[in-house]
C-alpha cells in the first residue's frame, strides 16, 4: 500500500503543485507558450517575464527528495536529480528514502573515482562521463550529484574513495574530461563538494579554517578547472563551514569566487540538509535548497517542503521587503538555464542504459586504474596445467556495489574476482577459495540487497589455521583482502580510524608469508593503507572499487591480459603519524569557548600528501604517481627550450621491454629561489602514452608563468618570482629521471 501510494504521489503530485500554482498566477484567457527557437538567454528572460513571485520561488527549493519543481502553467518541467558519481541510483520513494522497488532501474556500476584518478587518463574520464551521462539522460535525470573532487587531506577520509586523490592538478585535468562528457547527453554534472570539505567526522559541525594561499593553492584548482574548463552546470555545497561560515550558503566560496571571480552561470546545489539558515540561504549565493530536515539532523514531517528555508520563510521576507526580488531572479535565471540546457536542451538526448559497450566501459577503466606496487616476477600469472591457485580474503568473494552512502547502488550484475578467477583457470587449474577472515557480512544498503550469504560459523584463529595449511599446498597464494564500504572504512558519514588493515589481515598475510613462495596480495579498498609485510609478499596490487565488471578488470590485470599502467593518485604511507596533521586542532577539530561549531585549523597549509612527505623526506610506502608495468620504459633526451611566453619541456619514452604497454610521464616543477615556503615538487603536466616494445615516441609539456606561481594572499593575486626552477620529469613523484634547471627573469 505505501508503494502504491508513493507512486501515485510521484505523478500526481506536480498535477496538484499546478493547480495551486494556477490559483495564484492569474493566467491570461489564453495559452501561454514559450519560443523554444530563441537563444538560451532570450529563453531564460523570456520565461522569467512570464513568472509570478510563487512559481520563482517554487523553483528555489525541493518538492521530493530527488526533485525541485518547474513551471507547470509555462511547460517548464521539474529537475530531477540523481545520485552518482558511479551510477544512477535506485528510485526511491518521493517521500523516503526508501527504495521504491521498481524492477528497471539496475544500472552499469561504473569504478569509483579515485579508480578512474588512478588511470590518469584523461580519454578514460571523457569516456566514463559520457557514459553515465547517457545512463542519467535515459532514466530522465536531469542533475548528475557529481563528480566529487575534494582533496585528500587525510587518509582517513571516509569519502576518499569518492575522489580524485590528493592532488589538485591531477584532480583538475580529470574532472574537466568527466563533466564535458556528462554534458554532452544533456544531462547537468554537479561538481561536488565546495569547499574544503575532507573529513565525514561531524561533518555537519565543523569549520574548515584556513588561509586564502591554501585555499587557493589546494582546494580551490580543481573547481575552478571544472568551471572555467569544463563548463559545469551546476556544483553542490558541502556541510561543513568555511571559516565560520556554512558553506551551502558561504558568501566567500559562492559569491565572491564561485560567480565572481570565476563568473560561474550554472545553479548551486545544496548538500541534503546542509542549507541551516533563511537569510543567509537567500542572500550567499545559493540557488536551490534540497534535503532539509532529511539528513537525519532534525527529524520532520514528510510534507515539509513548504517550510524549508527558501520556501514561505522566503515568500514572506519578499513580500514584507526583508528580500528583493531581484536576488531572487538570479536564482530563477540560473535554474531556468538549467532546464534549458538539459531536458528542454533543442538538441534532445535520449541516452542509453546498461549496454553492452557502457559495461565494456566500466571494465576498461577499472583495468587501466589497478596498480601495480611490487612485483618480483610473480604476475602476470602463468599456472602449470594442474596447477592449484589458493585464493583468500572475504574481499574475492564480497560484493562491493552495495554500501558506502550515497555511491550505494542497485547495478544489473556483478562480478565479483573470486568468479573472475574461476573464469579464467577452471580449464587448467585449480581455483579454491579460502575465507581467511570475516569483516562486514552486511549484504544489504537502503534495502539493495545482494543475495549473498556471508555467515560465518568458525572462529578468527579457525579461519585462520584453515587458510594457511591450505596455502602449503598451493602453486599460487591470492590474498584479497583490504577494505569495505561499512562504517568507519570507505564511508559516506564516518571516517577511518586509522590506516592499519582491520579484522586481524596484518596477521594474516604474515602467516601466509611464511608458507608460500607465490604469495600475491591483492589490496582492494578506496584508500591508503599501512602494508607492513610488503618486504615478505611476492607481488602488490592495489585495486579499487572496480563496479559491475571489478572481478574481470582485476583477474585481466593479474593474468596479463592488461598490462597494468595505473598510477597512485595518493601517497601510501608506512603509518597514519608521518603525515602532515599532527594535533587534534588540524584533525578532527576541537571546541572553542564562545563559539558553537567545532573548529578545524588547516596549519599544514600547502603540504599535504607528496607536497608533505617530499618536502619533509619522510619515508613512504608507496609514492604518488607510483605504479609498476609487466614492461620497461626508458625516458631520456630530457630538455627545456623556451617558447613564446614560456617554457617547453620534452623528453623521449621508449618501451624497452617485450610487451605493449603504457606509462605516465609526470612532469614536477621545483622552486628553488621562492621567498614563501614551498613544496620542494609539484605536478604541473602528465601524459600516458602507449608503446609497443621498442618504439619510442616524443612527450611534450608546455609551462607558463602559471605553472610557477603561488598565490599571494596579500595582493590576492598569483606571483612568480624572476629566479631558478627545475623541470622534474619521471614516473611518480620520487621516481625523477631528469632535471632540468632553467631561469625565469634573470
Amino acid at each position: 500500500m505505501e508503494y502504491t501510494v508513493s507512486v501515485m504521489n510521484r505523478f500526481f503530485a506536480p498535477a496538484l503543485l499546478c493547480l495551486l500554482i494556477l490559483g495564484c498566477a492569474r493566467p491570461s484567457d489564453k495559452p501561454v507558450y514559450l519560443d523554444h527557437s530563441k537563444p538560451l538567454e532570450e529563453r531564460v528572460e523570456d520565461a522569467l517575464s512570464r513568472m509570478t513571485l510563487e512559481e520563482k520561488v517554487a523553483l528555489t527549493h525541493a518538492q521530493s527528495k530527488f526533485s525541485s519543481a518547474g513551471v507547470p502553467r509555462l511547460g517548464i518541467p521539474e529537475l530531477w536529480h540523481t545520485d552518482g558519481p558511479h551510477g544512477i541510483r535506485p528510485e526511491v520513494l518521493w517521500d523516503e528514502w526508501d527504495q521504491a522497488g521498481w524492477t528497471n532501474d539496475s544500472c552499469t556500476a561504473f569504478p569509483a573515482l579515485v579508480n578512474l584518478a588512478a588511470t590518469w587518463d584523461r580519454d578514460l574520464s571523457h569516456l566514463y562521463g559520457e557514459c553515465i551521462g547517457a545512463e542519467a539522460r535515459y532514466r530522465k535525470k536531469d542533475i548528475l550529484l557529481g563528480p566529487g573532487i575534494n582533496m585528500g587531506r587525510t587518509p582517513l577520509n571516509g569519502r576518499t574513495f569518492e575522489y580524485m586523490g590528493e592532488d589538485p592538478y591531477l584532480a583538475g585535468e580529470l574532472v574537466v574530461p568527466y563533466v564535458q562528457g556528462v554534458q554532452d547527453n544533456g544531462v547537468a554534472a554537479c561538481v561536488k563538494h565546495f569547499a574544503v570539505n575532507n573529513q565525514e567526522v561531524r561533518r555537519t559541525a565543523t569549520s574548515s579554517n584556513l588561509d586564502d594561499r591554501t585555499l587557493y593553492e589546494i582546494y580551490l584548482p580543481a573547481f575552478r578547472k571544472a568551471v572555467q574548463e569544463g563548463g559545469t552546470w551546476a556544483i553542490m555545497g558541502s556541510y561543513n563551514l568555511y571559516n565560520g561560515q556554512f558553506n551551502c550558503h558561504n558568501k566567500k566560496l559562492l559569491c565572491d569566487i564561485l560567480k565572481g571571480e570565476w563568473g560561474f552561470d550554472g545553479v548551486v546545489i545544496s548538500d541534503w540538509g546542509g542549507c541551516r539558515d533563511d537569510d543567509e540561504a537567500i542572500t550567499n549565493g545559493l540557488d536551490i535548497e534540497m534535503g532539509t530536515w532529511t539528513n537525519g539532523l532534525r527529524g520532520a514531517a514528510s510534507d515539509s517542503y513548504a517550510n524549508y528555508h527558501l520556501a514561505n520563510p522566503y515568500l514572506e521576507r519578499l513580500r514584507d521587503g526583508r528580500a528583493t526580488e531581484e536576488v531572487l531572479d538570479d536564482k530563477a535565471r540560473r535554474i531556468l538555464r538549467t532546464v534549458f540546457r538539459t531536458s528542454m536542451s533543442p538538441e534532445q538526448h535520449f541516452g542509453s542504459f546498461t549496454s553492452p559497450e557502457h559495461f565494456a566501459a566500466a571494465r576498461k577503466i577499472a583495468a587501466d586504474g589497478i596498480v601495480l606496487l611490487k612485483n618480483d616476477g610473480t604476475l602476470p600469472l602463468n599456472p602449470a596445467d594442474g596447477a592449484r591457485i589458493l585464493v583468500v580474503g572475504e574481499n574475492a568473494y564480497k560484493m562491493m556495489v552495495v554500501g558506502g552512502g550515497s555511491s550505494n547502488l542497485k547495478t544489473k550484475y556483478e562480478i565479483i574476482p573470486l568468479d573472475a578467477l574461476h573464469e579464467a583457470f577452471d580449464d587448467k587449474a585449480s581455483v579454491v577459495w579460502e575465507r581467511g577472515y570475516v569483516g562486514d557480512v552486511t549484504t544489504d544498503y537502503n534495502k539493495v540487497v545482494t543475495g549473498q550469504d556471508l555467515s560465518e560459523s568458525r572462529s578468527a584463529q579457525q579461519l585462520l589455521s584453515d587458510a594457511v595449511a591450505a596455502a602449503k599446498d598451493a602453486d599460487y597464494v591470492i590474498y584479497m583482502g583490504g577494505l569495505n564500504k561499512s562504517r568507519n572504512q570507505d564511508n559516506e558519514g564516518t571516517d577511518r580510524l586509522d590506516i592499519v588493515l582491520p579484522y586481524g589481515q596484518d596477521v594474516l598475510i604474515e602467516a601466509l608469508a611464511e608458507v608460500s613462495d607465490k604469495l600475491v596480495v591483492v589490496n582492494i579498498s578506496g584508500s591508503p593503507v599501512a602494508m607492513p609485510w610488503a618486504s615478505k609478499v611476492n607481488a602488490i596490487v592495489q585495486a579499487w572499487y572496480g563496479g559491475s565488471e571489478s572481478g574481470h578488470a582485476l583477474v585481466d590485470v593479474l593474468t596479463g591480459a592488461v598490462n597494468p599502467s595505473g598510477k597512485l593518485p595518493f601517497t601510501m604511507p608506512l603509518a597514519l603519524a608521518d603525515g602532515p596533521l599532527k594535533t587534534e586542532r588540524q584533525y578532527p577539530g576541537i571546541q572553542e569557548e564562545g563559539k558553537q561549531w567545532w573548529q578545524e585549523y588547516y596549519d599544514e597549509g600547502v603540504f599535504i600528501g607528496y607536497r608533505w612527505y617530499d618536502t619533509q623526506n619522510i619515508p613512504v610506502q608507496y609514492p604518488f604517481g607510483h605504479g609498476l608495468s609487466y614492461t620497461t620504459f626508458d625516458l631520456s633526451n630530457a630538455s627545456v627550450k623556451p617558447s613564446g611566453k614560456g617554457w617547453t619541456v620534452s623528453a623521449t619514452l621508449e618501451n624497452t621491454g617485450d610487451v605493449p604497454g603504457a606509462e605516465v610521464v609526470q612532469l614536477y616543477i621545483a622552486d628553488t629561489e621562492a621567498s614563501v615556503p614551498r613544496p620542494v615538487k609539484e605536478l604541473k603536466g602528465f601524459e600516458k602514452i602507449y608503446l609497443q616494445p621498442g618504439e619510442k615516441r616524443q612527450v611534450k609539456f608546455n609551462i607558463g608563468l602559471e605553472d610557477l606561481s603561488f598565490f599571494d594572499a596579500a595582493s590576492h593575486a598569483w606571483v612568480a618570482e624572476p629566479g631558478e626552477f627545475k623541470a622534474l620529469l619521471g614516473t611518480s613523484s620520487a621516481d625523477i629521471r631528469a632535471e632540468i634547471p632553467f631561469n625565469y627573469g634573470k
